[in-house]
């Protein structure tokens, strides 16, 4: 008896610790501090925090989102993902003041969150126990403060995709304890401050895409710990100093887009723990080291001035997965064949010769000297440029040097003759084909071009020649005039270096003028395109210049062979090659573009079309909407490029019977681009429809009709979990996002529709996105549900009521009528009733189709 009482006195001892220790928990884990509760709930008005992430009647430390305690105390608060309210929504601001009461926070994270305003000095002085700041994409602007060198304890500073300006300040020297530090996507000037040196725990280093300059300070190979850097689209210039190879621990090494000058380090070939290197687009030079590391992954030295032979190709792993970019350099020699074991290299615009091994797709070789591959450079070329190196120039390994072509007598006299009536029958029968040719491009034009004198008073119309008798084309005088010398030198003469890509109408080079401006220089060549292709574009922009369209800064019209036209540089390339970015090793060497900064492009985009569509009279068409025409500044600001194609709208109505067969069918949408692509805004939606859904799958380059099909079929109006399985998987989406996501899908399904005239009109397309929950929510109630079907239809008619009219401009109602046989109702030419459009309203975002059903051939063509 007396045992089992023991027995029964330790099981309730046992007990009433267990008791003693879920109390204490729930003790410890709730808020304890009065005055970190009065700040919270202070901040919650500030900030305007949405009821259901931060609950009035709850504790903060057991029920509000993103907020973390340890011992009653506020250690942590992250702001992203968090909504505001309405109220909240129309003034935000950095107002986070009584944060200053919390002195226990060690994390304070808003990436994502919109706080525009300056960092305040007293974060960097009173919150001394932080150790993680994360600031990223909150619209912060003005200096970096000195007091966040006071933060001793701190690990991680991100303050990147914001407006930060002026110089680093030296003060960051003294976060000892750094671990992370990224100031990215900001506009800092300045020099790199060699303090950074005192970092001695310091892993990751993004300074990408400011405006700092100078060199790489030489202390810098004093980084034991360092893994990541990426100092890539800045101006630094001088050489790359050899300390960098003392960078044991580097992983990744980003120094592209700048002005670094001189010869390739061998020191680099020391880090044996490489594995991605870039240093393309910049003016570096001499022969290329071939030691390099034999886990490297990505290698690109593109767009510089190397020379000699390629490094040994075979010292790189030949796994998949491994990608080298050696193009737009001067490599020159035999190509061996060790190309043939790697998974993707780019050995385009060089001088190799001598091919002698099977290639697979991934690997590129145009604009060499291989004489038995189509899409190389000239026999001349070739010739002159191993000549002055004192070369031998085989062409091919297998057949014999070549010698220039010397003329020889024919054995025959009478095949001489039967040449000549060979060659006279040749040329002639071509002459003709020229004549009619020319006769059909000037009966049947493609674009209604009009005069200066009809479009702008401002400007002064001058004559050009090429064109027709008495016509007058505009230049517009508000532009600078350079000078070809002006151009040549900030181009480096056109270098191979400079080239960035080859465009519809010419090349493309980047440059900078003698003033530091950043420039893009378009090079049409008037003797391969037609004689006013650069003209659309000078129209255009006498019109005026719209934020939403690339900066044109001049024009070099004096050569008759080639025109220039120059464009400011934009930082962050186009939409193809931002959407992803290399960024630390955190995130697998590679970085999505998040959800908001997609919606900001798909909003300026809509933005620039719904210009030219509505404010343009008469309407112009882009006729090129796709990714790499959507070319995004320092802030992710769109500005739409590639406008050598544009039109205006309807001028196909005044075509006759032969302009039409003479044109490409299809099965699908025309290309973009294409020269059957209509004259019609329609068009235009509908590949802006095809850079949505790129937005939301992540899914660049979409020319599969197929897949854009499948693709339709997971987008529904009244089922949100069936777009989860197109949205990009590297895209981090809480519940608010994700309909932000669906109803942007909904906007591109509408966009894609096969009927042009079922597509909406930019401007209510612009409305959606702006307001897109809208889209999928009735607005009136508290709850947030989806709407009903009669409530979507009014919202949708009131939105969308003339989106049948998207195409009319200038677009004879006749020639509608006859486009609209189903409904056999004529309707209205003017923009905006949507009178006989509300029938039509459920249509805006219609159901999957039967493809087979679809009239291929309608208004679209």
């Amino acid at each position: 008896m007396e045992a089992m009482l023991k027995v029964l006195f330790h099981f309730f001892f046992i007990f009433l610790l267990l008791v003693n220790s879920v109390l204490t928990q729930s003790t410890v884990r709730r808020l304890s501090s009065g005055v970190e509760r009065t700040a919270l709930f202070d901040l919650r008005a500030s900030l305007g925090i949405k009821a259901r992430f931060w609950p009035r009647k709850l504790d903060p430390c057991t029920n509000w989102t993103g907020v973390e305690c340890s011992n009653g105390r506020v250690t942590g608060i992250n702001l992203s993902g968090l909504r505001r309210t309405r109220v909240g929504s129309l003034s935000p601001s950095f107002s986070i003041d009584s944060l200053v009461r919390c002195t226990q926070l060690g994390t304070f994270n808003s990436s994502g969150f919109v706080l525009p305003g300056q960092i305040p000095d007293w974060l960097g002085q009173n919150l001394s126990a932080l150790q993680v700041l994360d600031l990223t994409s909150s619209l912060v602007f003005g200096p970096i403060p000195s007091s966040i060198g006071s933060l001793n304890q701190l690990n991680r500073l991100l303050l990147a995709n914001n407006s930060l300006t002026g110089i680093i300040p030296d003060s960051l020297r003294q976060l000892s304890s750094l671990s992370t530090l990224n100031l990215s996507l900001n506009m800092l000037t300045g020099s790199i401050p060699s303090s950074f040196s005192a970092l001695a725990n310091l892993a990751a280093l993004d300074l990408s895409s400011n405006f700092l300059s100078g060199p790489i300070p030489m202390n810098f190979g004093s980084f034991s710990s360092l893994q990541s850097l990426n100092l890539s689209n800045n101006s630094l210039a001088s050489s790359l100093p050899i300390q960098l190879g003392n960078l044991s621990q580097l992983v990744d090494l980003d120094l592209g887009f700048n002005s670094f000058s001189g010869s390739f380090p061998n020191e680099l070939g020391r880090l044996t723990n490489l594995r991605r290197l870039s240093v393309k687009n910049n003016n570096l030079g001499g022969n290329l080291s071939s030691n390099f590391t034999p886990n490297i992954i990505l290698l690109d030295v593109s767009s510089n001035n190397f020379t000699g032979n390629l490094p040994d190709l075979s010292a790189f792993p030949n796994t998949s997965g491994v990608t080298l970019n050696f193009s737009n350099n001067q490599f020159y020699g035999i190509l061996n064949s060790s190309v043939s074991n790697l998974d993707s290299i780019d050995l385009s615009n060089n001088y190799l010769q001598g091919l002698n091994v099977n290639l697979e797709n991934t690997t590129s070789i145009s604009r060499n000297c291989f004489i038995r591959i189509p899409n190389q450079r000239s026999l001349d070329d070739c010739r002159t440029f191993y000549l002055l190196r004192n070369l031998p120039f085989n062409g091919d390994s297998n057949s014999n040097p070549i010698t220039p072509l010397q003329p020889q007598l024919p054995r025959k006299s009478n095949n001489n003759n039967r040449l000549k009536y060979v060659m006279a029958g040749v040329f002639g029968g071509l002459g003709i084909f020229i004549i009619i040719v020319m006769i059909l491009f000037l009966v049947f034009k493609p674009c209604n071009k009009r005069s200066v004198s009809q479009r702008s008073a401002n400007v002064e119309p001058v004559q050009e020649e090429g064109n027709e008798k008495g016509q007058t084309i505009s230049v517009n005088l508000m532009f600078d005039s350079f000078s070809y010398e002006q151009i040549s030198q900030a181009t480096s003469g056109f270098s191979d270096s400079n080239l960035m890509k080859h465009g519809h109408t010419g090349d493309i080079f980047k440059g900078k003028l003698e003033d530091g401006v950043s420039i893009v220089v378009k090079r049409v060549d008037m003797r391969v395109s037609r004689k006013d292709c650069y003209m659309s574009e000078l129209e255009l922009f006498s019109k005026g210049m719209h934020t939403r369209l690339v900066p044109l800064l001049g024009h070099c019209l004096e050569h008759e062979t080639e025109k220039l036209l120059v464009y400011k540089f934009m930082p962050n390339g186009d939409l193809s090659n931002s959407l992803y970015r290399s960024t630390s090793l955190e995130d697998s060497g590679l970085q999505s573009l998040d959800w908001i900064t997609r919606l900001k492009i798909a909003i300026g985009a809509a933005e620039g079309l719904s210009y030219l569509h509505h404010e343009c009279n008469p309407p112009i068409v882009h006729r090129d909407i796709q990714a790499s025409s959507i070319l995004l500044d320092d802030k992710y600001d769109v500005r739409l490029g590639s406008l050598s194609e544009v039109c205006v709208q309807g001028v196909e109505e005044n075509q006759n019977v032969i302009s039409r067969l003479l044109r490409i069918s299809s099965n699908s949408e025309p290309t973009p681009s294409g020269s059957s692509s209509p004259p019609i805004c329609a068009y235009d939606v509908y590949c802006f429809g095809k850079v949505l859904l790129e937005l939301v799958t992540g899914k660049i380059g979409i020319n599969n009709y197929e897949w854009v099909e499948q693709t339709l079929s997971f987008i529904n109006n009244y089922d949100k979990e069936l777009v989860s399985k197109i949205v990009d998987q590297s895209l981090v989406i809480d519940e608010d996002l994700m309909e932000e996501v669906w109803a942007v899908a909904i906007v591109a399904k509408s966009c894609l529709n096969p009927k042009a005239s079922k597509r909406p009109q930019m401007t209510h397309i612009l409305k959606a996105l702006e307001n897109p929950f809208r889209v999928v929510r009735e607005e009136d109630f508290s709850s947030g549900r989806l709407r009903n079907n009669s409530s979507r239809r009014s919202w949708s008619a009131a939105l969308f009521g003339s989106w049948r009219q998207s195409f009319s401009g200038s677009v004879h109602s006749q020639s509608q009528k006859s486009r609209e046989g189903v409904s056999g109702q004529r309707r209205e030419n003017s923009q905006g009733s949507g009178a006989n459009d509300k029938r039509l309203s459920s249509e805006i975002f219609p159901e999957p189709v039967d493809i087979n059903d679809v009239e291929r051939q309608d208004e679209t063509r």
